[in-house]
Protein backbone atom coordinates (compact mmCIF):
# COMPACT_ATOMS: atom_id res chain seq x y z
CA UNK A 1 0.00 0.00 0.00
CA UNK A 2 1.73 3.62 -0.84
CA UNK A 3 1.48 6.03 1.65
CA UNK A 4 1.34 9.16 1.56
CA UNK A 5 4.37 10.88 2.83
CA UNK A 6 3.51 12.58 6.75
CA UNK A 7 5.75 15.33 6.39
CA UNK A 8 5.55 15.93 2.81
CA UNK A 9 6.11 20.00 2.09
CA UNK A 10 5.07 20.87 -1.82
CA UNK A 11 7.41 22.60 -3.73
CA UNK A 12 6.53 26.19 -5.55
CA UNK A 13 5.97 24.33 -8.64
CA UNK A 14 4.18 20.85 -8.16
CA UNK A 15 1.12 22.44 -9.32
CA UNK A 16 2.38 24.29 -11.87
CA UNK A 17 0.39 24.56 -15.13
CA UNK A 18 -2.57 22.73 -13.12
CA UNK A 19 -6.00 23.57 -13.60
CA UNK A 20 -7.65 21.83 -9.44
CA UNK A 21 -10.99 22.21 -8.42
CA UNK A 22 -12.12 22.06 -4.66
CA UNK A 23 -15.66 22.06 -3.25
CA UNK A 24 -16.05 23.59 0.07
CA UNK A 25 -13.26 26.04 -0.66
CA UNK A 26 -14.66 28.29 1.72
CA UNK A 27 -13.75 26.35 4.69
CA UNK A 28 -11.63 23.93 6.36
CA UNK A 29 -9.80 21.70 4.61
CA UNK A 30 -10.98 22.78 1.75
CA UNK A 31 -9.64 26.16 2.04
CA UNK A 32 -6.24 25.01 2.93
CA UNK A 33 -5.89 22.91 0.47
CA UNK A 34 -7.38 25.67 -1.91
CA UNK A 35 -4.03 27.73 -0.16
CA UNK A 36 -1.61 24.90 -0.40
CA UNK A 37 -2.84 23.94 -4.13
CA UNK A 38 -2.03 27.87 -5.09
CA UNK A 39 0.95 27.98 -3.58
CA UNK A 40 2.40 25.09 -5.30
CA UNK A 41 1.36 26.96 -8.96
CA UNK A 42 -1.90 25.72 -9.41
CA UNK A 43 -5.03 27.70 -10.87
CA UNK A 44 -7.73 27.09 -8.05
CA UNK A 45 -11.03 27.30 -8.68
CA UNK A 46 -12.91 27.91 -5.07
CA UNK A 47 -16.74 26.26 -5.48
CA UNK A 48 -18.78 26.49 -2.28
CA UNK A 49 -22.45 28.02 -1.16
CA UNK A 50 -20.62 31.12 0.53
CA UNK A 51 -19.15 34.11 -1.81
CA UNK A 52 -18.22 35.56 1.54
CA UNK A 53 -16.27 32.82 2.29
CA UNK A 54 -14.97 31.79 -1.09
CA UNK A 55 -13.70 35.66 -1.64
CA UNK A 56 -11.54 35.17 1.92
CA UNK A 57 -10.37 32.22 0.19
CA UNK A 58 -9.47 33.78 -2.77
CA UNK A 59 -7.82 36.91 -1.19
CA UNK A 60 -5.52 34.93 1.14
CA UNK A 61 -4.36 33.02 -2.62
CA UNK A 62 -3.50 36.03 -3.73
CA UNK A 63 -1.50 37.74 -0.91
CA UNK A 64 0.21 34.75 -1.02
CA UNK A 65 1.22 35.41 -4.74
CA UNK A 66 -0.64 32.38 -5.86
CA UNK A 67 -2.11 32.42 -9.42
CA UNK A 68 -5.24 34.06 -9.34
CA UNK A 69 -7.79 31.48 -8.64
CA UNK A 70 -11.83 30.95 -10.19
CA UNK A 71 -14.72 31.17 -7.65
CA UNK A 72 -17.86 29.07 -8.75
CA UNK A 73 -20.56 29.91 -5.94
CA UNK A 74 -23.04 26.74 -5.68
CA UNK A 75 -24.81 24.97 -3.00
CA UNK A 76 -24.65 21.60 -3.40
CA UNK A 77 -27.08 20.69 -0.91
CA UNK A 78 -30.03 22.09 -3.42
CA UNK A 79 -27.76 21.80 -6.51
CA UNK A 80 -29.31 20.08 -10.05
CA UNK A 81 -28.43 18.22 -12.26
CA UNK A 82 -28.25 21.31 -14.96
CA UNK A 83 -26.38 23.36 -12.37
CA UNK A 84 -23.04 21.01 -12.25
CA UNK A 85 -23.10 20.49 -16.37
CA UNK A 86 -23.73 24.42 -16.05
CA UNK A 87 -20.39 24.54 -13.83
CA UNK A 88 -18.55 21.79 -16.58
CA UNK A 89 -19.17 23.96 -19.41
CA UNK A 90 -18.26 27.75 -17.36
CA UNK A 91 -14.86 25.63 -16.69
CA UNK A 92 -15.15 24.56 -20.42
CA UNK A 93 -15.16 27.90 -21.76
CA UNK A 94 -12.91 29.75 -19.01
CA UNK A 95 -9.81 26.66 -18.74
CA UNK A 96 -10.65 24.33 -21.31
CA UNK A 97 -9.46 21.40 -18.96
CA UNK A 98 -9.15 20.11 -15.52
CA UNK A 99 -6.14 18.29 -13.74
CA UNK A 100 -7.68 17.44 -10.62
CA UNK A 101 -10.85 17.75 -8.71
CA UNK A 102 -11.03 17.50 -4.62
CA UNK A 103 -14.24 16.95 -2.93
CA UNK A 104 -13.84 18.82 0.22
CA UNK A 105 -17.78 19.85 0.58
CA UNK A 106 -19.88 17.93 3.24
CA UNK A 107 -22.84 17.86 5.40
CA UNK A 108 -22.86 16.91 9.12
CA UNK A 109 -25.01 17.78 11.41
CA UNK A 110 -24.07 15.83 14.94
CA UNK A 111 -23.65 11.99 16.22
CA UNK A 112 -27.21 10.39 16.62
CA UNK A 113 -28.57 6.92 16.46
CA UNK A 114 -29.44 6.24 12.63
CA UNK A 115 -33.27 6.02 13.54
CA UNK A 116 -33.39 9.94 14.91
CA UNK A 117 -32.14 11.93 11.65
CA UNK A 118 -35.17 13.86 10.45
CA UNK A 119 -36.17 12.95 6.66
CA UNK A 120 -34.89 16.17 5.54
CA UNK A 121 -31.39 15.90 7.44
CA UNK A 122 -31.59 12.48 5.90
CA UNK A 123 -31.95 13.59 2.20
CA UNK A 124 -29.22 16.62 2.92
CA UNK A 125 -26.74 14.76 3.71
CA UNK A 126 -27.10 11.86 0.66
CA UNK A 127 -27.28 15.11 -1.32
CA UNK A 128 -24.22 16.91 -0.50
CA UNK A 129 -22.29 14.18 0.28
CA UNK A 130 -22.96 11.89 -1.80
CA UNK A 131 -25.05 12.86 -4.90
CA UNK A 132 -23.34 15.86 -5.45
CA UNK A 133 -19.64 14.57 -5.70
CA UNK A 134 -20.93 11.85 -8.00
CA UNK A 135 -22.88 14.31 -10.13
CA UNK A 136 -20.25 16.75 -9.88
CA UNK A 137 -17.43 14.51 -11.21
CA UNK A 138 -19.48 12.98 -13.85
CA UNK A 139 -20.52 16.31 -15.68
CA UNK A 140 -16.18 17.12 -15.22
CA UNK A 141 -15.02 13.70 -16.72
CA UNK A 142 -14.92 15.46 -20.02
CA UNK A 143 -13.01 18.25 -19.17
CA UNK A 144 -11.23 15.72 -16.87
CA UNK A 145 -10.37 13.51 -19.84
CA UNK A 146 -8.25 16.33 -21.97
CA UNK A 147 -6.06 16.49 -18.89
CA UNK A 148 -2.19 13.88 -19.19
CA UNK A 149 -2.96 13.55 -15.57
CA UNK A 150 -6.09 13.75 -13.85
CA UNK A 151 -6.41 13.17 -10.00
CA UNK A 152 -10.32 13.06 -8.62
CA UNK A 153 -9.86 12.55 -4.95
CA UNK A 154 -12.80 12.34 -2.25
CA UNK A 155 -11.76 12.90 0.98
CA UNK A 156 -13.03 10.04 3.43
CA UNK A 157 -13.74 9.71 7.51
CA UNK A 158 -13.18 6.76 9.80
CA UNK A 159 -16.71 6.33 10.04
CA UNK A 160 -17.04 5.70 6.32
CA UNK A 161 -14.24 3.28 6.38
CA UNK A 162 -15.59 1.17 9.46
CA UNK A 163 -18.88 1.54 10.27
CA UNK A 164 -19.43 2.96 13.60
CA UNK A 165 -22.56 3.57 15.93
CA UNK A 166 -23.81 7.68 15.84
CA UNK A 167 -22.22 8.11 12.68
CA UNK A 168 -25.61 8.37 10.88
CA UNK A 169 -25.94 9.34 7.50
CA UNK A 170 -22.84 11.15 7.23
CA UNK A 171 -20.71 7.37 7.86
CA UNK A 172 -22.87 6.06 5.28
CA UNK A 173 -22.64 8.42 2.88
CA UNK A 174 -18.74 8.29 3.37
CA UNK A 175 -18.51 4.59 2.76
CA UNK A 176 -20.55 5.18 -0.18
CA UNK A 177 -17.70 7.64 -1.49
CA UNK A 178 -15.26 4.62 -1.08
CA UNK A 179 -16.73 2.33 -2.89
CA UNK A 180 -17.89 5.02 -5.96
CA UNK A 181 -14.04 5.95 -5.94
CA UNK A 182 -12.64 2.25 -6.30
CA UNK A 183 -15.64 1.64 -9.10
CA UNK A 184 -14.63 4.41 -10.74
CA UNK A 185 -11.02 3.76 -10.59
CA UNK A 186 -11.44 0.12 -11.88
CA UNK A 187 -13.67 1.02 -14.64
CA UNK A 188 -10.63 3.39 -15.75
CA UNK A 189 -8.37 1.61 -15.32
CA UNK A 190 -7.62 0.47 -18.80
CA UNK A 191 -9.43 2.71 -21.18
CA UNK A 192 -8.53 6.13 -19.76
CA UNK A 193 -5.47 5.70 -17.31
CA UNK A 194 -5.19 9.08 -17.57
CA UNK A 195 -7.65 9.24 -14.45
CA UNK A 196 -7.24 8.30 -11.52
CA UNK A 197 -9.26 8.29 -8.36
CA UNK A 198 -8.48 8.19 -4.82
CA UNK A 199 -10.13 8.58 -1.37
CA UNK A 200 -8.37 10.57 1.34
CA UNK A 201 -8.88 10.52 5.04
CA UNK A 202 -7.07 13.51 6.57
CA UNK A 203 -7.38 12.33 10.46
CA UNK A 204 -8.90 14.43 13.11
CA UNK A 205 -8.41 18.50 12.04
CA UNK A 206 -9.52 21.58 13.47
CA UNK A 207 -12.62 22.58 11.29
CA UNK A 208 -16.12 22.82 12.12
CA UNK A 209 -17.19 19.48 11.49
CA UNK A 210 -15.07 18.36 14.49
CA UNK A 211 -16.71 21.21 16.94
CA UNK A 212 -20.02 19.71 15.72
CA UNK A 213 -18.73 16.13 16.37
CA UNK A 214 -16.51 16.52 19.41
CA UNK A 215 -17.81 20.23 20.85
CA UNK A 216 -16.23 19.65 24.00
CA UNK A 217 -12.57 19.12 22.65
CA UNK A 218 -10.71 21.57 23.04
CA UNK A 219 -9.63 24.10 20.32
CA UNK A 220 -5.75 23.20 20.38
CA UNK A 221 -6.16 19.54 20.68
CA UNK A 222 -6.79 18.56 17.43
CA UNK A 223 -4.11 20.25 14.64
CA UNK A 224 -5.15 22.76 11.64
CA UNK A 225 -5.84 21.07 8.21
CA UNK A 226 -2.59 22.54 6.75
CA UNK A 227 -0.65 19.68 6.89
CA UNK A 228 -3.46 16.99 5.58
CA UNK A 229 -4.14 19.81 2.93
CA UNK A 230 0.01 19.00 2.07
CA UNK A 231 -0.53 15.36 1.95
CA UNK A 232 -3.62 16.36 -0.44
CA UNK A 233 -1.19 18.40 -2.92
CA UNK A 234 0.78 15.17 -3.12
CA UNK A 235 -2.41 13.45 -4.51
CA UNK A 236 -2.61 15.86 -6.72
CA UNK A 237 0.70 16.50 -8.13
CA UNK A 238 2.77 13.97 -10.16
CA UNK A 239 4.74 12.46 -7.85
CA UNK A 240 1.78 10.33 -7.02
CA UNK A 241 1.09 9.59 -10.76
CA UNK A 242 -0.35 6.19 -11.64
CA UNK A 243 -2.02 5.73 -7.97
CA UNK A 244 -5.64 4.98 -8.32
CA UNK A 245 -7.87 3.04 -6.49
CA UNK A 246 -6.35 3.87 -3.34
CA UNK A 247 -8.02 3.97 0.01
CA UNK A 248 -5.81 6.44 1.76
Amino acid sequence: MTAIPADYQPSAGSLKDRVILITGAGDGLGKATAIEAAKAGATVILLGRTIKKLEATYDAIEKAGGPQPGIVPLNLNGATWNDHLSVAETLEKEFGRLDGLVHCAAHFLGFSRLAEPAPKDWMDGVQTNLTAAYVLTRSCLPLLEKSADASIVFVADSGGRTPKPYHGVYGITKAALEAMSATWAQECALSQPQLRFNSFYPGPMRTAIRVKGYAGEGVQETPAPDAAARRLVWLLSAESRGLSGQAL
